[in-house]
């Protein structure tokens, strides 16, 4: 599957979110939507790039943006971690892997990628969609501590 650019329609998805609601892209559609896949629940790398997304939300809000974060975890295991760091957006689990490698996080290329794929694992790698849907951005060269930051500058 070629790498999603900007342009590109968003693939359609569908999945639980933190509080057990079913989610899909067309939930989303009027607003930008910042979708963010990370490797995994409670890790430095990832802890940080959500405690950032979570401390800008308010300024990301008001661009009219939101924020969902996708990882291969379940249900429980994002409770956990919404819980433990009060993130104040959705998490979706993406447990069968569908959502990520239909947006490429999952399989995505590369030796580093092909070996987080065999374990479950997603790609870092963020993309802002646009309010009808379509790619506006691929962030794939991810800051985890100032993410926000980069978000905010694209919004």
């Amino acid at each position: 599957m070629p790498k999603l650019k900007p342009g590109d329609p968003a693939p359609n998805f569908s999945g639980t979110l933190t509080d057990g609601t079913t989610v899909s892209l067309k939930d989303y559609r009027g607003k930008k939507l910042v979708m963010y896949f990370y490797p995994m629940d409670d890790t430095p790398g990832c802890t940080a790039q959500a405690c950032s997304l979570r401390d800008a939300n308010g300024d990301i809000k008001a661009k009219g943006a939101a924020i969902l974060g996708v990882s291969t975890q379940d249900e429980s295991s994002h409770q956990k971690f919404t819980s433990k760091y009060k993130l104040n957006f959705p998490l979706l689990a993406d447990t069968d892997r569908s959502v990520g490698k239909a947006y490429g996080a999952i399989g995505g290329g590369g030796l580093l990628s092909a070996a987080k794929a065999i374990v479950g694992l997603s790609d870092r790698v963020t993309f802002i969609i646009d309010e009808k849907g379509k790619i506006a951005h691929v962030l794939d060269s991810v800051n985890a501590k100032n993410h926000a930051e980069e978000v905010l500058a694209l919004l």
